[in-house]
């Protein structure tokens, strides 16, 4: 069967349009829900679930708890919601569990704008626009600078491709910083007997679940160079200094982590490239997924920066534009 993309409709208890995309070949398919963060929430390769949905992803608004959230203009935690940016102080909503930080952006649980989608005889695919000013403009007094992001995910046989591409239309520089947090299903991969591999041997030291400035040498509950099970596994750390366990020159990607079955009959690769420096190693409480999360900066990187600290705070000026790509390999 080729690969196609077609409309389903999905009811939910959110208030939001339903049309969910389905990208396809048979043996392969993502769904993709536009109107709540275009969240990829459902990824299947040769019948391997390879993403975890929350039971209540259409009835509550939990879309950080699910599939694939898309984080910007900033990644995880701004403390207390607050920073200075050339001289102007800004307060953003609060939206941490703990009620105390910003989290995680604007763009995860707003509806995005599909700007193009089609297939080909090897692969499907679908671009989603986030514009700050059109598509969140209650937004635009929280932040310094217009935005604009678009991302595509591609579909091929056993491979996920997502490339993410920021433009600032504004007049003026756009601070960012940019993000995934995917949920890695582990039931296909022997669940707590799961292997889980990281090409970092460095994390940010974190109080309260935000950096203090310090980079520090893994310790053994961190260390995950060499392989370690899931079951044995209790995370939610920044992972910083990225090397990889291999490079692919042509598409300037590097492996970063593995996820693997411990017979060794199944694995999923994450590659990336070079720009994502950090990688959040996160467990949910539930035990059915892994989140290794790709980020171009640490969690509070916009007040970090002011300190004088390489916290991966990036910034855009009028009219420049960041490209940057996550892929997923099954094997």
């Amino acid at each position: 069967m080729p690969f196609q993309i077609t409309w389903e409709t999905r009811d939910n208890a959110l208030g939001l349009e339903g049309s969910v995309a389905v990208l396809g070949d048979g043996a392969n398919r993502l769904e993709v829900w536009p109107a709540l963060g275009f969240n990829a929430f459902r990824w299947q390769a040769r019948g391997l679930e390879l993403l975890y949905r929350h039971p209540q992803f259409f009835s509550e608004r939990k879309p950080t708890r699910s599939g694939f959230p898309i984080l910007f203009p900033f990644v995880n935690r701004i403390s207390a919601g607050r920073f200075v940016w050339q001289g102007k102080k800004y307060d953003l909503p609060l939206g941490d569990p703990a009620q105390k930080n910003a989290i995680h952006g604007f763009a995860f649980d707003r509806p995005w704008r599909i700007v193009d989608e089609g297939a080909d005889t090897g692969s499907a695919w679908i671009t989603g626009e986030f514009h700050g000013s059109k598509d969140a403009p209650e937004t635009r007094s929280l932040w310094p600078a217009d935005y604009r992001l678009r991302v595509t995910y591609r579909l091929l046989d056993r491979v996920l491709r997502v490339e993410a591409d920021a433009d600032n239309p504004d007049t003026v520089p756009l601070p960012f910083g940019f993000g995934y947090h995917p949920y890695f299903a582990t039931a296909g991969f022997g669940g707590a007997q799961a292997g889980v591999t990281v090409a970092t041997g460095k994390f940010w030291e974190l109080k309260d679940n935000l950096p203090t400035g310090n980079v520090l040498d893994v310790d053994e509950r961190r260390d995950l160079r060499h392989g370690r099970r899931f079951a044995d596994l209790q995370l939610d750390d920044v992972m910083t200094d990225l090397y990889t366990f291999a490079f692919d020159q042509e598409e300037r990607l590097g492996l970063v982590a593995v996820i693997q079955h411990p017979g060794g009959e199944r694995m999923m690769t994450l590659w990336t490239s070079e720009d994502f420096r950090e990688l959040v190693l996160f467990t949910p409480p539930h035990r059915e997924a892994i989140c290794l999360e790709p980020y171009t900066c640490t969690t509070d990187a916009i007040n970090l920066s002011q300190k004088s600290i390489d916290a991966g705070w990036r910034i855009l000026q009028p009219g420049e534009h960041w490209h940057g790509i996550v892929e997923m390999h099954v094997a």
